[in-house]
């Protein structure tokens, strides 16, 4: 019994594909201070250094943090702020910081906008941005910080408040549920993933087709990440609907995590975002990093 066990994980291991890893290309944070440098800048630096990216850090005024999306008019905000006065040219300050860090390739920039328009704006650009919770107060989080995750569909590494550990994620948790969203952030998280020790799949209640409705066979998720060399190892959280945020953060503490991946729910009302309930709980209530894509 011992020898068919070993047998069988060793064929597990030599069935790993060893594919070329994936990585982060260029990379942007949502700065909030200089002096120090904020958490985002600190982590997207390490980042770029990891995988030789570019990196943006882009700054944005504190009286432009809480701009909700109907207050965007440039000519109203541009008689109310003025961010070359409240933020001088911290350029060089910056090179030097992310060149000592590892990061060579490093651009500082000032907003003039919103947190949203300036996420959808740069992040077409960027393969991951870096942001802070906190950079906005607790009612800002989900209709400006949601709004800008949905509106700009780039993947966004949120740091919990207080944030001043390493981005080197050894155990990460994905939620999946098998919607579209879920598999975007799985797909665009596999750089984190291939370089973590640990991978644990939380494979939440995935929705069949119904009867007569047209489907496309999918891709099993566990072996998806096999393809890309990771061995993740599936959990299963079944909760109502409306407990599915605080499931998997409680199965993340359980099993150690220190990276949340997750897709990022919304439905638009006219003007106006608003986040999916388990969405709209992890971001609220964790305390570990979460990749968000939507």
């Amino acid at each position: 019994m011992l020898a068919d066990e070993s047998r069988e994980t060793s064929d597990a291991r030599s069935n790993l594909a060893k594919p070329a890893t994936t990585q982060f290309r260029d990379i942007l944070a949502l700065a909030t201070s200089t002096g120090p440098w904020s958490a985002a800048v600190w982590a997207a630096t390490d980042l770029a250094a990891r995988w030789h990216a570019n990196v943006t850090a882009c700054y944005v005024p504190g009286s432009l943090r809480e701009q909700r999306v109907h207050q965007s008019d440039p000519t109203v905000m541009s008689l109310l702020t003025d961010t070359e006065h409240e933020h001088p040219d911290e350029s060089s300050a910056f090179h030097a910081f992310a060149t000592g860090r590892g990061a060579h390739r490093a651009s500082w920039v000032v907003t003039h906008e919103g947190i949203a328009p300036t996420l959808r704006k740069l992040g077409a650009w960027h393969d991951l941005a870096v942001i802070e919770r906190d950079m906005v107060d607790e009612t800002g989080v989900f209709d400006i910080l949601g709004e800008a995750m949905l509106s700009s569909r780039i993947p966004c590494l949120v740091l919990p408040p207080h944030w001043g550990h390493s981005v080197v994620f050894d155990r990460i948790v994905i939620g999946w549920n098998g919607s579209f969203e879920a598999t975007r952030a799985l797909q665009s998280a596999l750089p984190l993933m291939q370089n973590a020790k640990q991978v644990v799949l939380i494979n939440g209640a995935a929705h069949a087709p119904q009867d007569g409705q047209v489907s496309v066979r999918e891709p099993d998720p566990i072996l998806y990440l096999r393809h890309h060399g990771i061995a993740a190892k599936p959990h299963y959280l079944d909760v109502p609907a409306g407990e599915a945020g605080k499931g998997l953060l409680k199965k993340a503490r359980d099993v150690g995590a220190d990276l949340l991946v997750m897709g990022a729910y919304g439905h638009s009302r006219i003007r106006e975002r608003v986040l999916g309930g388990a969405t709209r709980h992890v971001m609220a209530n964790a305390d570990i990093p979460v990749f968000m894509h939507h």
